[in-house]
């Protein structure tokens, strides 16, 4: 499989719409996914990645969603599950079932909360990725599961032929990106994890190596993002970098008050722009007045700067 031709540069990791009484809303979620793909802002959506909230969604909650959202949309968009769970066994299942399903590729988290080894992150992706024939993206996010994916470990990860692409969430160890491209294959995919580090991630591996962004921002900016992307693929640094300057206020903001998962100020944004993505799960809660407020804001000036680039 091509990764980019299959998937594009812009992989969406799309929001989980809840209710108030925080139930799971398949109705919006399936809304959600048809604006995404009339907008033109995914090439791609990955369902309950953790803009998704996964981590706090049941087991068949997240079989549903990717049901939900299968049936609504498989011939239109490329579907990627994230398939992650604390363990291995839970992991397993998941990913079968989403394979079962028609799937076209895993996309799965290092395991959390139990800060496993190296020798123990080997083992329990070698399990997932030989229980199932659909290929495996590794999706390695330090900030919230505490360990690292290291190199090494990656290098022989990427032996397994399945285990095809990593999306690393770039911001935290920048240079790591490097490094996992000197201890892989040519054909092994690099994917930026961070919207604040696209461009970044591009001056190292090149359009060869690096298949695109698992991006939140493109929920509302996809668009853009694309155009910056291809922009700097096209030599006009300058422009593509006056871009991401302009973007990053946008994704700074949806972190104030020392919020660690943007989700639920991503969900506000969205409703400011009249698209209705539900409510974040508790514990994480919506914006508060001045949240929203500072949310608008920096849309706002992000929108009179629409012209650069064009």
């Amino acid at each position: 499989m091509n990764l980019q031709k299959t998937f594009g540069k812009i992989l969406v990791p799309m929001l989980t719409p809840f209710r108030e009484d925080q139930s799971l809303d398949l109705e919006k979620a399936r809304q959600l996914a048809r604006y995404l793909i009339s907008s033109g802002n995914a090439d791609s959506i990955i369902l309950s990645g953790t803009t998704g909230e996964f981590f706090s969604m049941t087991f068949n909650e997240r079989l549903s969603l990717f049901q939900a959202v299968k049936e609504d949309c498989y011939n239109e968009i490329p579907l990627i599950a994230g398939t992650g769970c604390i363990s291995t066994i839970e992991t397993i299942n998941l990913t079968q079932s989403a394979e079962a399903m028609g799937f076209q590729a895993a996309m799965v988290i290092a395991p959390y909360f139990t800060k496993p080894t190296q020798k123990e992150i080997l083992n329990h992706f070698t399990k997932v990725a030989d229980s199932v024939g659909i290929p495996i993206i590794l999706y390695n996010i330090p900030i919230f599961t505490g360990v690292n994916i290291d190199p090494g470990t990656l290098g022989k990860l990427a032996k397994i032929e399945n285990i095809v692409a990593i999306k690393d969430e770039a911001e935290l160890n920048p240079k790591q990106i490097t490094t996992y491209l000197n201890s892989t294959p040519e054909d092994f995919i690099i994917y930026n994890g961070d919207d604040t580090m696209i461009l970044e991630t591009y001056a190292q591996g090149g359009s060869s190596r690096i298949g695109g962004v698992v991006s939140g921002a493109s929920h509302l900016f996809g668009n853009r993002i694309r155009e910056m992307i291809n922009l700097f693929l096209k030599g006009k640094v300058d422009t593509a970098a006056e871009m991401q300057r302009n973007l990053f206020p946008v994704l700074r903001v949806m972190g104030q008050n020392s919020r660690i998962n943007p989700a639920a100020l991503w969900k506000e944004a969205l409703l400011l722009n009249d698209i209705d993505a539900g409510r974040p799960r508790l514990p994480l809660s919506g914006g508060n007045e001045e949240e929203i407020e500072n949310v608008n804001r920096t849309l706002k000036i992000l929108s009179s700067n629409a012209s650069v680039g064009a």
